[in-house]
């Protein structure tokens, strides 16, 4: 993998992330957002213009949220490789490390 979504994300949802992703490779769910491990090119475009700073690189995940790179690969089993979060859409679900947090509010 290489780019990571974590709790900062979660019901904020800004989509300034899509917008800059050269590779259409970051995927909606109901509350966040996730960036595909085999679709993404490490190009970073991503991180810089999240607003809520919650993209980041792999090894630079903070610990508190290291659960959020296993919730990032785990979101695309079943779903696969479809070549693009724009052939797909909102994916009416997430990940059950992000479908159990609580209502989250946008001053994290």
């Amino acid at each position: 993998m290489t780019y990571v979504i974590a709790q900062p994300c979660v019901d904020v949802l800004d989509k300034a992330c899509i917008e800059e992703c050269p590779v259409d490779c970051i995927y909606e769910g109901e509350r966040m957002l996730y960036i595909h491990p085999d679709e993404c090119v490490d190009c970073g475009a991503c991180e810089p213009v999240c607003p809520v700073e919650a993209i980041f690189y792999e090894d630079d995940l903070p610990e508190q949220w290291k659960e959020f790179y296993k919730a990032n690969v785990d979101f695309f089993e079943e779903l696969g490789s479809p070549g693009g979060a724009s052939k797909v859409g909102k994916i009416a679900r997430d990940h059950p490390v992000v479908a159990a947090l609580p209502p989250q509010s946008e001053d994290h």
